[in-house]
């Protein structure tokens, strides 16, 4: 059966587009006829599983990151450093839960929604993720300083922490730049309409390059750049003496350990994608078919990912309950007798 010439060519196993978008590969290589061709396998789970899961993430997202903004927001006088920073990872987070029911519809009835949509929540999914890490590793850099080097400059890291996250966010948006160049709505034969790259002739290169670049500077130096700094943080605050000081730091350690639970997966997965598109790894019909339902199951999890810190500040961190309540207080919703005794604002400052 021909395919309308109208529609660009089917979508090749060099060329297929992310995670739950729809896979199809050209087949065109198996000259044999004995040969059978390699045909996608889906994730076995419902498309109305993953929508119910969406919905979910986007609520639980859009209450507990905007109580998160809302309590750093409040504490404008005595707000830390981390304060600051985790104040633009909650931004980050509840940008990307907005584009949610917008994906979870797409996992129905396909990208129905046109090219400059495409590009907006793409370019949202990928600035949440590379500003989620760089912000992360600003974090583990001030704590290094902090504990490690016992700097105290707090005057200056308090004018400088608002040009760090201006250039954050900045590097965020050029890492993110391929994705709203290149995305627009496919119309792929015998498939319904997707959200992917089209990047002409040379597909296989460019996406090669478009792909190792911000996974070098967005996720694997960030995160070499934490591990050092809170390896040789945890180490010093197992040997000082006063650790309840930095009791506070373990939330962000909890933190960090959530974001790579959620995203590490996803990138390892993406990176045996890599090394089996440049041929470092033998490139078979089932491996491509395991790489694709790992890619779409932990893309899921990379999503869980934008509802989960205002969970860890609500189970963990005192300060988070004591200042949420002083806000209700204020308001009259609930008795100021209620209030503790001695709380700081900053719910997880360390000093």
């Amino acid at each position: 059966m021909q395919a309308n010439a109208n529609y660009p060519k089917i979508v090749s196993w060099e060329d297929r587009h992310e995670p739950g978008e729809g896979l199809l590969y050209d087949n065109s290589h198996l000259s044999s006829i004995d040969s059978a061709p390699c045909r996608p396998e889906s994730l076995d789970i419902s498309k109305y599983a993953v929508v119910t899961i969406y919905a979910l993430v986007f609520l639980l997202s859009l209450l507990g990151n905007s109580l998160v903004m809302l309590v750093i927001l409040y504490s404008r006088v005595s707000r830390s450093v981390t304060d600051v920073y985790l104040l633009n990872l909650a931004m980050a987070d509840l940008l990307f839960a907005l584009t949610l029911p917008i994906w979870a519809a797409s996992k129905v009835n396909g990208w129905i929604f046109g090219t400059p949509l495409c590009k907006l929540v793409s370019l949202l999914k990928e600035v949440n993720f590379y500003s989620g890490i760089l912000l992360l590793a600003c974090i583990s850099v001030d704590r290094y300083l902090a504990i490690v080097h016992a700097t105290r400059l707090l005057t200056l890291k308090r004018h400088l922490v608002k040009f760090v996250c201006l250039s954050t966010w900045a590097l965020s948006l050029c890492l993110s730049l391929p994705i709203l160049i290149f995305r627009k709505v496919i119309y792929p034969p015998f498939s319904s309409p997707i959200c992917y790259e089209d990047m002409g002739n040379s597909t296989s290169k460019w996406r090669m390059v478009l792909r190792i670049l911000p996974q070098t500077f967005g996720f694997f130096l960030p995160l070499l750049v934490m591990l050092f700094c809170y390896g040789f943080t945890l180490h010093e605050m197992i040997k000082s003496r006063m650790r309840q000081r930095h009791q506070a730091m373990w939330v962000i350690f909890v933190v960090i350990l959530i974001f790579l639970l959620c995203w590490l997966p996803y990138h390892l997965v993406l990176l045996t994608d890599t090394l089996m598109r440049t041929h470092v790894i033998v490139d078979t019909c089932a491996r491509r078919n395991h790489i694709d339902q790992a890619l779409q199951a932990t893309e899921i999890l990379g999503f869980l990912h934008s509802c989960l810190n205002p969970v860890i500040y609500a189970f963990i961190s005192q300060k988070f309950h004591h200042r949420l309540l002083k806000i209700l207080a204020t308001h009259g919703l609930i008795s100021k007798e209620l209030l503790p005794k001695n709380s700081k604002p900053s719910f997880v400052a360390c000093s």
